[in-house]
């Protein structure tokens, strides 16, 4: 059984940066996919990124240049590296894996990130 364990949320200020993190176990990372997404309260979550076992990366156009991905498979973690937060980024933050080959998909339960001076 896959389980995930994210960190990293809080409060920053408008152009501040943080970065979330995300554990997997119970798998070989290598298995998985890793990606990220957000929700604001009342929307539909959104895909912000993904990043594939060999560190190929894409994500949404709205953060592009601003929220960059990276996992490091020594460490079993993926990352979100948030820079330039405004407060239309304060949402919550969620992980989540897919399994390659059975594209299984593994929620974590979300970190909350407020931008707010």
């Amino acid at each position: 059984q896959v389980q995930l364990v994210e960190s990293g949320g809080g409060l920053v200020q408008p152009g501040g940066s943080l970065t979330l993190s995300c554990v997997a176990s119970g798998i070989s990372f290598s298995l998985l996919n890793m990606a990220w997404y957000r929700q604001a309260p009342g929307k539909q979550r959104e895909w912000v990124a993904l990043v594939t076992p060999g560190s190929g990366t894409t994500s949404a156009d709205s953060v592009k240049g601003r929220f960059t991905i990276s996992r490091d498979n020594a460490k079993n973690t993926e990352y979100l590296h948030l820079n330039d937060l405004k407060p239309e980024d304060t949402v919550v933050y969620f992980c989540k894996a897919v399994q390659l080959i059975s594209k299984e998909n593994y929620w974590v339960q979300g970190t909350q990130i407020t931008v707010s001076s």
